[in-house]
């Protein structure tokens, strides 16, 4: 984003005498010229509903950045200060996901212990997770507009670890599953402000790799959850999943800019100092008009909608996977409760491997498309998803039609590393791609995807057990392999028109 000049006046102060102050330097904008060349959220780079005061024009206490290289936007922040803010970003995705498949294979120990024999309530402790993950981001990411990011990074971690409390001190069913949605709704922050978090920092040819590394625990944690899960439950009962759960710098353009006018107001005494970026909405304006605009990009743009379909038949996928995997390895092969997560390694190195290529090829892949000098188009972002659903279907049918014949244990593991490969490719484009074709409206295109992505992961593996009874490993999974390939036209449609259908006047949303 490129900013017009600003004509900078000096507002003298009459100094206290004991403080002996300098005179504040602000900028002036004439704020009407720049609203009728520009959209007033796009002026915060990816800020959403804030924009210049409509006074601003007759106002001479108006703090704004010093210009597009100002060193406290955090775009322009050093490297080192960058990678640290992505890796702890990073720590705080990977707990979550991680929480959401940990209980898996100690679900037939909670059952016996709550005398239950029904194997849908059985898995619905695990999925329910993901409902909180479907209601969160419509909390979240209003929320983070009002506050920014960073305070809602802390809260929602101590939610996360009082819910995770709760969850290993409950008693029965219903109070087991009504916190363990707690927690999922808790969890879901970091995953619903995390690609707003890598927009704020990172330029739009620099984020293909950086989304990489960010979601890469997004996927990862659920692979590795059930192995630490397994041997917890084994040697010490299914509540230390909970109780081991137990054992970020500030990146929003708006909430920084409030920070100088604060620090700015304290330091000269000039309570009339307000922020360009301040909204002219009441909070309660702001928090509505945030919490209806996912579901508007959702329903209203095909882009988003048609993506966030895919993407939830993948996540739904991936969570049948996950709370069947325990049963077909254990009945299949006679593996231990104990042993039978590290048979979910196989997801894992697949999502290493497609991670790896994924970071390699895709700001690649933008750069050649676009040309020399040419326009880097959202669009180009989505090639690798079209390889990612053909992993995802080969995979499939190798896992279902060797496990159905009871082939060596490591033939359906080398299915589930082609699902993760798969898993990851068709992941990584559609959280980039969101980002850079909303980059203003980046957490609310996030988290319209996450609301029907985890609605897809909730349900979706509800129906697990009962489609295995009726149709076997083999046939069940082919039929999930003819869904996945399914996709694949869409795909394609979307990278050859997905630039026509965006920019067409009747996908153009009032947001």
């Amino acid at each position: 984003m490129h900013e017009k000049p600003s004509t900078k006046v000096v507002a003298e102060e009459q100094p206290d005498e004991n403080l002996s102050l300098p005179p504040i330097q602000t900028e002036m904008h004439n704020v009407e010229d720049r609203i009728a060349g520009e959209d007033i959220e796009k002026l915060a780079g990816t800020t959403e509903n804030v924009g210049p005061l409509q006074n601003a024009a007759r106002d001479d206490n108006i703090v704004d950045w010093d210009g597009p290289d100002d060193p406290e936007k955090a775009v322009n922040w050093p490297a080192a200060r960058k990678w640290a803010t992505i890796l702890m970003l990073a720590t705080l995705t990977l707990l979550t996901p991680f929480a959401s498949s940990m209980f898996a294979p100690s679900v037939a120990m909670v059952m016996a212990e709550f005398h239950s024999t029904n194997v849908d309530i059985g898995s619905f402790v695990v999925s329910v997770y993901l409902l909180g993950y479907a209601f969160g981001p419509l909390l979240f990411a209003p929320l983070s507009e009002l506050y920014g990011r960073s305070p809602l990074y802390y809260s929602s971690t101590v939610l996360f670890i009082l819910f995770n409390v709760a969850c290993a001190r409950s008693t029965n069913f219903p109070m087991l599953i009504v916190f363990r949605f707690l927690t999922g709704l808790a969890g879901s922050c970091p995953l619903t402000l995390g690609a707003g978090t890598v927009a704020d920092l990172f330029h739009q040819e620099e984020r293909g790799r950086i989304m990489a590394i960010w979601t890469l625990p997004v996927l990862l944690g659920p692979t590795i959850g059930p192995i630490a899960g397994g041997y917890l439950s084994e040697s010490l009962g299914w509540r230390w999943d909970f109780w081991f759960l137990i054992i970020v710098r500030e990146t929003y353009p708006a909430a920084i800019l409030q920070k100088r006018v604060n620090r700015l107001r304290k330091e000269t005494g000039n309570r009339s100092l307000q922020s360009v970026l301040r909204s002219t909405k009441t909070p309660r304006e702001v928090f509505l008009q945030s919490i209806t605009r996912p579901t508007k990009m959702l329903f209203c743009s095909p882009i988003v909608l048609g993506l966030s379909v895919m993407t939830a038949v993948t996540y739904g996928t991936l969570y049948l996977l996950f709370t069947t995997m325990t049963m077909v390895f254990e009945d299949q092969y006679g593996i231990s409760s104990q042993n039978v997560g590290l048979t979910y390694l196989g997801l894992g190195v697949g999502q290493m491997i497609g991670v790896t290529a994924f970071g390699m090829v895709s700001d690649a892949i933008l750069r050649r498309m676009a040309g020399k000098g040419g326009e880097l188009k959202p669009e180009y972002r989505l090639p690798p998803m079209a390889a990612g659903v053909v992993f995802i279907a080969s995979g499939l049918l190798w896992y279902g039609w060797s496990a159905h014949f009871k082939v060596m244990w490591m033939m359906p593991i080398i299915g589930m590393v082609l699902i993760g490969v798969g898993v990851i490719t068709s992941f990584l484009p559609v959280s980039t791609y969101l980002v850079d074709a909303f980059t203003a409206y980046a957490a609310s295109a996030t988290a319209a995807n996450a609301v029907l992505r985890s609605l897809g992961g909730a349900l979706l593996p509800l129906c697990g057990r009962r489609m295995y009874d009726v149709l076997g490993l083999g046939w069940g999974n082919t039929l999930l392999a003819g869904i996945a390939l399914a996709s694949l036209p869409v795909i394609l449609c979307f990278i050859k028109y997905g630039e026509r259908i965006r920019t067409h006047p009747r996908f153009q949303l009032n947001l």
